[in-house]
């Protein structure tokens, strides 16, 4: 699939790692009725993502929520455990919510599935990020390398406008 602004997300299933076990996110109530930031990084612990991605979207949360963000979701393709360890060494910011593709099935759904098998990571997703609004894609930012498109900064941007 292609993205399309303009145009309804797929549906899939997404996880996380709750105090009461793993929980199943069905994509259409996580947007439902929501303007949603997602971000999506290659790899929980992988040195960009966890020194400048992740890291933007938590100093930057509050200035999201008053541009009207209702969630902010960080997204890999990493099984829920890993999901909730990154979190917890990132002091479990609170206005971000840490979510697991962990087949990639939805990744793969969006077409944003990214092949990592020469640096040993397996299929993993691309950096990106979206915004998205009761379901419906409104702003896309893909990197290839680097953070110019998906960083906190470039989503503020397009929230404003």
């Amino acid at each position: 699939m292609s993205l399309t602004i303009g145009r309804p997300l797929p549906e899939g299933t997404l996880y996380r790692r709750g105090e009461a076990g793993l929980e199943e996110i069905a994509t259409p109530e996580l947007f439902r009725g929501r303007r949603v930031v997602l971000f999506a990084v290659p790899g929980a612990f992988t040195p960009t993502c966890s020194d400048e991605h992740l890291p933007g979207f938590i100093v930057h949360a509050d200035a999201l929520k008053a541009a009207g963000v209702d969630a902010i979701v960080c997204l890999a393709v990493n099984d829920p455990f890993v999901m909730r360890a990154w979190a917890k060494a990132h002091g479990e910011p609170e206005h971000i919510t840490f979510l697991s593709d962990g087949n990639g099935e939805w990744t793969a759904a969006l077409g944003m599935g990214r092949d990592m098998r020469k640096a040993a990571m397996g299929l993993r997703s691309k950096r990106y990020a979206m915004i998205v609004e009761d379901g419906v894609l409104k702003w896309l930012g893909v990197d290839e390398s680097g953070l110019a498109h998906s960083r906190a900064e470039a989503v503020l941007e397009a929230l404003r406008g």
